[in-house]
């Protein structure tokens, strides 16, 4: 429970007090008027003894009464019987307590830390102290107990009176006729001989003194000096001009009128003010039961249990008749109290204070505790006297007619529990008024015998009624007794509670019993078992109690030793539900909210949203509309796991709220909640958007906020512009280059303001979520920006210098609908934009600048509706209905920008870098381009030439120039070389049918020699893929365009292929931000297999008399194996080989050798030809220093047509593709590169001298396509680059196959040896046998066979070379043997020579044969090795074909 402001002692002892009934004459009413206050009233201040009385005990021993209260009343009669329940009039009283009693604001607040939880609540519940006091004072009195029985009477008379003895005496038999006569049930007296003590009340103003002090002595011969008082009063005269200020101790006991609590008195239902008026209560008794929150003990309240019956009554006094009429006449001035409420002892004197203190101290001292003694003492005698006697007879009695007494605890089935009712001279009743007199004199020890007596007793009887008062009266004393001698009976207090709510069906009485007992759990720390008992109390007769119960249920929790973090919220919850239905909205807002710190953020969604939705309704009802906002607010905040009929009434609840609440401010905006916004996912488009195709042409792609980003083609897109800046600033990249980024998002860099172009459109993605499951609609859609100015771009001096000194923004007008300046900054608005339930959905908004300057776009601003309201209601008729739940409001648009990591402290703490997406700086006007193409293919076969044609228009207001191109694919496009650059038609449509080859009219024949053509690679290469655009004058002006045509060829591996093409211009303005634009297109490009072409070359076998066209070359033979590889997908039915071309700096195609003399070269699906070509060495005088850098072109023609394969397209697509082969095959070397000795170099060196041939073949194919039931015909080109003779090349590119699993090796080894080239240094020599291939010898004449046989050694490489021949060597093959016969050589077996440089030797052998067949003469040995590497062993030559020679007989 809370902490409180009494201790548990001084709230039981305050409790239960002695009760003083008062009753006044006329004359001694109107004396004490004057101050305002009747005179039980005036005494109220004064009733707490401040000295300590004695008392003696039967025991004849001296007990100290400490600290006594004594309450004292006005006499009210009442004729009604007593009720078990509290009436309207009193429930709604309390409930008016505990409204008026509200936590004041920067109250102390206890933090309690239990776990991760951090609850800040009040330490202290002041109202429920300030009901729990209302509620024990307005109890009514009860017969099963004496507790609240008046004891004595004090009987009040003026001075001024006749013959006041007379006046005393009407008023001492006005009492005896109250007490005796049996009318009335209330109020009720302790004992028949109740205590008379007789005041006399003095006015010092108007009465004569010595007359007063006459009548007090005549008085004292009367009633003795111990029964009568004279108390002398308003000694202060009242005037106009007196300002002394004299305390007011009366303000904590008597409350503030209802008008001065009107707010809070607002609060309460109509229904519980009409039951204060129904039950005919007055405002002086509505007043006694006011408090405030000042009054912290219970000194006040004294007169409800008499009061709060019925006021009027038929049998009521007629002494006091003019008394209650004066109080029915207050009852119907309400304001009386208003009026005078300053004024409250205005007569009286700090002295007159001291005379009413010192009345009550006599009276108490010399009047009342004697009285008490006397009787506790007579009631003692009675008691043993009976006991001895009647009692042990009754009890004997009992005992033989099996009458047993009872255990406490043993009540589940009592014989009777209201019908059982003693007389008043029952010795039961005896003892319990002995403990009842002796427990409010704090005699607690006799007390608790006595109750404990009576307690058996009672259960004896099975009055249970009784017997659950006297438990629980027995239980508070054990607990107040001094030095515990006994532990306190909670289970005393268990059954009493037990009895009353169950048995006797007394909530009030049981709650009286569980507020004792629960205090004295909490005093000794038993928070759970006063949590329990609370909890038990609750009930659906009280919402108010169960409220109050339940709030302190949860202060047990969060008190313990271990809080209870989650029952504490949970029955906070339930308190202020039971508030909510009690009336009391403002406690039971401030329940949901303590409660609400558990809940928040902890994943409880459902509890969040209940707690949210009360508080929001509770704060709306509370005029506290923000609050109710914000509360409504984060019910939207999460993700809800509410039904959708729920969250729709969520959503309606919170736009009315909302609503009410703009109607007041009218030119903010305030935040909306609903739909979410994901600020991170926020994308910025820059430029104007792309357009689309018309007709035959196709838009360049460029950047759209439809594509989305990747992080591998950014970096590619960044690499090729990259070299696009290096190409325009003379191969350096500026130290400040920035990329162009058209389109931000959150994977892009924005640490940088972005620069936008004015008169450009900016256009924001902003992605929607709606979290709800009903649908929402929005409307009038749009950013809101702030825009500083720079001046630059307005005309207007005024303007420009109001831009340049304020920022400017459009909020103001858009909160208001008035229509925007479009003169800085035009805005779009979206009409109309709707959500389905859980949709996330884009809004793209665009701004379109005016003016150069600072822009940043801050949020946006938008109509909110629910979907289904707005669609259920006509647009006709029904917009009043709309315009209810439609508002109008905001959300800001906060990145947050990538976290930091770079330094120590960044990597400890969180910090966040700057993303200034939303903050672009507007710059001058800028050249635009677009590029559109015509007649782009989609597919292409592999090598296929197609041209195309691509426009380029500048569609700004300013020039552009530079125009340059960069490609992922260089070898994919050209547009050609302008020195052999063939005439070609300009239009795309009269080139339909014509090649795309510069061709020559040529009949072919057979045999015929290459046509040859010197060209220079300076005229087709480039330095870098960067490719400079040829344009008429370099420079393209505004609003022109210009047409020019582009060569494709497909490329030479199958599949689809991207190809990124980015163009690149700039202004011819210069010193601008912006330094260049680029414009990007990718296009997909699906190849399908055409020809494969492979090559092989070797040394020509033919001699060199018959080889040579001229003098010191040699011949080699070039193979070709073409295979068509189409599987007719694209509906080709043959392709011809129309040209084979060669382009080399050292070798050249001579000629054409066709053994089937079939110049036609066709080749359907699947099938292969082999074309033989002698290449030849380049003519000398082409081969000179300056012109190392010139290529040699040999066309051999295989059909009608030459084409000139060293112009445009063939020959930009040949040194594109070498120049790619050369990039890659020198990057292999570079990665491949293995560090050897210098011999193993030189002689791989020399060896691929030898063998170089550096021969780039050129095939150029025709293929007839059908197609909508029409021909056409395609035509393309490949390449083979022959590097070696003896090697085989493809046009097609080799698969790459996954590398092998190496072991790692931990351990250094040695190098290993030098591999030399055996396979190389094996071609050195090059042999060649000449002989008869028939020979005719007449064996019977001579039986030897010698036949000349020449060989000739051509020495292949550029070095002297040592040669040695061996013709000792015989095969020891068996299928040698098999097929050839033996034979042998004579004369000279073994030569050892040296060749120069491509030398031709001849040598002369004699090979001798034994009979006649068939013999093979190649079984030379000839080894071989270079001159200069004397230390190398010479290497086997390789041997030629078979030579046979057949040996005849003659």
């Amino acid at each position: 429970m809370a902490k409180c402001v009494q201790s548990v002692q001084e709230f039981v002892q305050d409790s239960f007090v002695p009760m003083v009934a008062v009753l006044c004459s006329e004359e001694a009413e109107t004396v004490t008027r004057k101050n305002n206050l009747n005179f039980a009233e005036l005494l109220r201040p004064f009733c707490r003894l401040t000295s300590e009385g004695h008392i003696r005990d039967p025991n004849n021993q001296v007990q100290a009464v400490k600290n006594l209260r004594i309450c004292v009343n006005n006499v009210v009669t009442s004729p009604n019987t007593t009720s078990a329940a509290l009436n309207p009039a009193q429930r709604q009283l309390l409930n008016e307590v505990v409204l008026s009693c509200q936590p004041q604001e920067g109250a102390v607040t206890n933090v309690i830390t239990a776990g991760d939880y951090h609850l800040k609540f009040s330490a202290s519940t002041p109202w429920f102290e300030v009901y729990r006091e209302s509620f024990l004072q307005s109890m009514p009195a009860s017969d099963h107990e004496f507790l609240n029985h008046y004891l004595a009477c004090l009987l009040v008379v003026s001075s001024t009176e006749a013959v006041p003895v007379e006046q005393f005496l009407k008023l001492s038999q006005e009492q005896h006729r109250i007490q005796h006569s049996g009318e009335y049930t209330s109020p009720k007296w302790f004992i028949p001989n109740t205590l008379k003590y007789y005041v006399l009340l003095h006015d010092m103003n108007e009465g004569d003194e010595q007359r007063a002090d006459a009548v007090y002595e005549d008085m004292k011969q009367r009633y003795g000096p111990q029964g009568c008082y004279l108390l002398k009063m308003n000694s202060r005269t009242l005037s106009v001009g007196d300002d002394e200020q004299i305390p007011d101790p009366w303000s904590q006991y008597l409350h503030k009128s209802s008008l001065q609590n009107q707010d809070i008195i607002d609060d309460l239902a109509p229904t519980v003010n009409s039951a204060a008026i129904e039950n005919n209560i007055s405002a002086v008794e509505l007043d006694c039961h006011r408090t405030t929150e000042k009054d912290g003990v219970s000194n006040s309240l004294e007169c409800h249990r008499l009061q709060l019956d019925t006021v009027n009554s038929s049998g009521g006094l007629p002494i006091l008749s003019s008394v209650n009429s004066d109080l029915k006449k207050v009852s119907r001035d309400p304001d009386r109290s208003v009026g005078e409420t300053g004024s409250r002892g205005a007569c009286l004197t700090l002295n007159d204070h001291d005379h009413i203190r010192q009345f009550i101290q006599e009276f108490t001292f010399r009047g009342l505790l004697p009285h008490i003694e006397k009787n506790i003492r007579q009631l003692n005698d009675q008691l043993v006297s009976r006991k001895g006697l009647s009692r042990s007879l009754f009890t004997a009695t009992k005992k033989w007619f099996g009458g047993g007494k009872g255990p406490e605890r043993s009540i589940s089935e009592p014989k009777s529990t209201s019908g059982l009712l003693y007389p008043p001279e029952a010795p039961e009743l005896q003892i319990r008024k002995m403990a009842d007199l002796c427990f409010l004199i704090q005699h607690y020890e006799l007390a608790y015998s006595c109750y404990h007596t009576a307690k058996k007793d009672f259960l004896s009887d099975q009055a249970m009624l009784y017997a659950a008062g006297a438990l629980e009266m027995a239980a508070v004393s054990a607990f107040l007794q001094a030095g515990a001698p006994r532990p306190y009976p909670a289970h005393y207090m268990d059954t009493a509670i037990q009895t009353y709510r169950d048995v006797c069906k007394n909530m009030v009485l049981a709650e009286r019993c569980a507020l004792f007992s629960s205090e004295i759990l909490k005093s000794q720390g038993k928070y759970s078992e006063a949590a329990t008992l609370l909890i038990k109390l609750t009930s659906e007769d009280s919402d108010l109690r169960s409220a109050l119960l339940l709030e302190q249920t949860a202060h047990c929790f969060i008190n313990m030793r271990n809080p209870m973090v989650r029952k504490f919220a949970f029955y906070m919850i339930l308190a202020g539900h039971r508030f909510g239905k009690a009336g009391q909205k403002r406690h039971a807002l401030r329940c949901y909210c303590q409660a609400m710190q558990v809940y928040k953020e902890r994943g409880w969604s459902l509890a969040e949203d209940h707690i949210n939705f009360t508080v929001g309704r509770q704060s709306f009802t509370l005029h506290q509309p923000e609050n109710a906002v914000t509360a409504f607010r984060q019910i939207f905040t999460h993700d809800s796991r509410q039904p959708a009929t729920q969250q729709g009434a969520f959503l309606r609840e919170y736009l009315y709220v909302y609503k009410n609440v703009i109607k007041g401010n009218e030119v903010g905006l305030s935040q909306l909640p609903l739909p979410c916004i994901l600020s991170s996912a926020t994308r910025v488009y820059f430029g104007r958007e792309r357009r689309l195709a018309e007709g035959e042409k196709q838009a360049a792609t460029h950047v759209s906020l439809d594509q989305e980003y990747d992080q591998d083609l950014a970096a590619m897109w960044y690499h090729l512009e990259e070299q696009l800046v290096a190409a325009s600033n003379r191969g350096i990249v500026p130290g400040n280059f920035q990329p162009t980024q058209c389109c931000l998002n959150s994977q892009t860099d924005n640490l940088h303001h972005p620069l936008a172009v004015v008169e450009e459109p900016i256009i924001v993605e902003v992605t929607f979520r709606n979290p709800l499951k009903v649908s929402l609609a929005l409307s009038n859609l749009s950013l809101l920006w702030n825009f500083s100015g720079d001046g630059a771009s307005s005309t207007k001096e005024k303007m420009t210098e109001e831009l340049s000194q304020k920022a400017i923004t459009n909020e103001e007008t858009l909160a208001l609908g008035m229509r925007q300046k479009d003169d800085i900054v035009t805005t779009e608005t979206i009409l109309e934009f709707y959500m389905g339930p859980e949709e996330t959905k884009m809004a793209r908004l665009k701004l379109l600048p005016h003016r150069t300057g600072q822009l940043n776009i801050v949020g946006v601003v938008y109509n909110l509706s629910a979907a289904s309201l707005a669609e259920m209601t006509p647009s006709t008729d029904g917009q009043q209905i709309t315009d209810l739940t439609v508002v109008r409001g905001k959300q800001d648009l906060k990145i947050q920008g990538p976290r930091l990591n770079q330094t120590k402290e960044d990597k400890m703490l969180v910090r966040h870098g700057p993303d200034r997406r939303l903050e672009p700086i507007i710059t001058p006007p800028m050249p635009l381009m677009e590029v559109f193409f015509l007649q782009f293919p989609t597919a292409l076969l592999c090598g296929e030439i197609r041209k195309a044609y691509v426009e380029f228009c500048n569609v700004s207001g300013v020039a552009l120039c530079g125009l340059r191109v960069a490609s992922t694919h260089p070898e994919f496009f050209t547009f050609g070389s302008q020195a052999t650059t063939p005439v070609t038609p300009l239009s795309p449509t009269s080139a339909e049918n014509c090649s795309a080859y510069k061709t020559l009219a040529t009949p072919p024949h057979l045999g015929s020699v290459a046509s040859e053509m010197l060209v220079s690679a300076e005229d087709f290469s480039q330095p870098s893929s960067v490719m400079e655009i040829p344009i008429d004058g370099s420079t393209l002006q505004p609003g022109e365009s210009t047409q020019l045509p582009l060569w494709l060829r497909g490329p030479d591996q199958e599949g689809v292929h991207e190809i990124n093409f980015l163009f690149y211009y700039e202004s011819t303005e210069k010193g601008i931000k912006i330094s260049h634009r680029v414009l990007r297109h990718t296009v997909f490009i699906c190849a399908s297999r055409s020809l494969s072409v492979q090559a092989s070359a070797c040394h020509s076998s033919v001699l060199p008399q018959d080889g040579l066209d001229d003098k010191g070359s040699s011949g080699t033979l070039v193979f070709i194996d073409v295979e068509n590889i189409n599987t007719n997908e694209v509906g080709v039915r043959e392709f011809h080989i129309v040209q084979v071309s060669s382009s080399s700096q050292n070798w050249r195609l001579n000629k054409f050798i066709n053994p089937a003399k079939d110049k036609d070269c066709k080749l359907t699906s699947r099938e292969r030809a082999k074309l033989c070509f002698r290449a030849t060495r380049c003519k000398p005088r082409q081969a000179t220093s300056d012109a190392v850098e010139k290529y040699t072109f040999a066309d051999l023609n295989l059909g009608n047509e030459q084409i000139i394969s060293s112009t445009t397209p063939c020959g930009d697509f040949f040194f594109r593709c070498r120049q790619r082969v050369d990039v890659a095959s020198s990057s292999c070397k570079s990665q491949s590169s293995v560090s050897t000795e210098d011999i193993a170099s030189d002689i791989t060196n020399i060896v691929k001298k030898c063998n170089e041939l550096d021969l780039n073949i050129i095939v150029i194919w025709k293929a007839y396509v059908v197609e909508d039931n029409k021909q056409l015909i395609l035509e393309g080109q490949l390449h083979v680059a022959l590097q070696t003779i003896g090697k085989d090349a493809s046009s097609l590119t080799p698969k790459e196959e996954a590398p092998e699993m190496v072991l790692l090796k931990f351990k250094s080894e040695l190098p290993p040896p030098v591999v030399l080239p055996s396979v190389e240094l094996s071609q050195l020599i090059k042999t060649n046998l000449h002989y008869p291939e028939n020979y005719t010898h007449p064996f019977g004449q001579s039986s030897l066979c010698v036949v000349p046989v020449t060989l000739t050694l051509s020495n292949c490489s550029l070095v002297h070379v040592d040669v040695l021949i061996d013709l000792r060597h015989k095969s020891t093959s068996p299928e040698s043997l098999e097929v050839h016969s033996s034979f042998t050589w004579v004369g000279q077996t073994q030569y050892k020579l040296e060749l120069k440089p491509q030398e031709v030797l001849c040598l002369t052998l004699r090979a001798c044969f034994l009979k006649a067949g068939v013999y093979n003469l190649n079984t030379p040995r000839v080894f071989a090795r270079p001159a200069e590497q004397g230390a190398m062993c010479e290497t086997s030559q390789q041997a030629a074909t078979p030579a046979l020679i057949i040996i005849n007989n003659a």
